[in-house]
């Protein structure tokens, strides 16, 4: 690993290179706060799916990609004369030093837990910070992400469940009342819209009951459907192979024919 000097001095080339290219490149001098935030969004969405794969050559490459928009901002704010990166380094080292009083302060937290409800409460007092327990939640949040941190927030100022196991009620009511709903007769007093919308309120239900859950234990659903989501494109990505091996069109398949093609992918793994 490299010394504090070599990453100081990696830093310092890095803010060089941004400098040099935001007066010589032309593509880099017409950027704008506005222009590079599609790119940042996707260069994060980059470095999350190099995270669920564990590629650390890929992480610390993606990692690379996001430091470059932090830099690129801050160089933007300097021109301006709103903030640089001294500003940028120094706001997020104050609220990291605010933040945590049982480091560097007298405040008492002996697990994480502890210091999750702790957060919540210095948040609510930090000038500038959340009035509520709820705010600083951002709109723009994938929903199975902002679900979980709707529940986690909530909980850690105690409105959550008094033991986990309870929680599969819950889960149990959502699944019933989205069957009903899925399963209820063609009525005249709703529209097919009312109808859809109720079935997708129940839908919705279900869902924030199962992040519920998976909160409950200590599980990251977005993480884990991510997983889901990879393991099905393998198995079904060796289903299209082998079709296509085999001189075959997945449409002309029978649905035994590419089940056992996927039994074969799950043996494969």
């Amino acid at each position: 690993m490299h010394t504090r000097e070599e990453q100081l001095a990696a830093m310092d080339r890095l803010l060089t290179i941004m400098d040099e290219l935001r007066e010589k490149c032309p593509w880099d001098k017409k950027q704008t706060f506005e222009s590079l935030r599609q790119n940042t969004i996707e260069e994060t969405y980059e470095l999350c799916s190099a995270l669920i794969r564990n590629d650390k050559d890929e992480i610390a490459k993606e990692l690379g990609d996001v430091l470059l928009h932090v830099v690129f901002y801050a160089k933007i704010g300097s021109e301006t004369g709103d903030f640089d990166m001294a500003d940028v380094c120094n706001r997020i080292s104050d609220k990291l030093v605010f933040r945590h009083p049982h480091v560097y302060g007298e405040v008492a937290a002996q697990n994480a837990e502890e210091v999750c409800k702790l957060w919540e409460q210095v948040k609510l007092k930090e000038k500038g910070g959340n009035k509520t327990v709820l705010a600083g939640i951002p709109d723009s949040l994938p929903s199975l992400v902002k679900a979980y941190r709707i529940q986690d927030k909530v909980a850690n100022v105690g409105f959550d469940w008094e033991k986990r196991e309870d929680v599969w009620e819950k889960v149990k009511e959502e699944i019933g009342e989205l069957e009903a709903e899925l399963r209820a007769p063609v009525s005249e007093s709703l529209s097919p819209e009312q109808a859809r919308e109720r079935q997708e309120e129940e839908l919705g239900d279900l869902l924030f009951a199962l992040v519920n859950a998976a909160r409950l234990y200590k599980l990251k659903p977005d993480n884990a459907l991510e997983k889901t989501n990879q393991k099905f494109m393998h198995r079904f990505n060796y289903i299209e192979q082998k079709a296509t091996e085999q001189g075959q069109s997945l449409r002309d398949m029978s649905l035994d024919e590419m089940e056992a093609l996927w039994q074969e992918a799950k043996q494969h793994e």
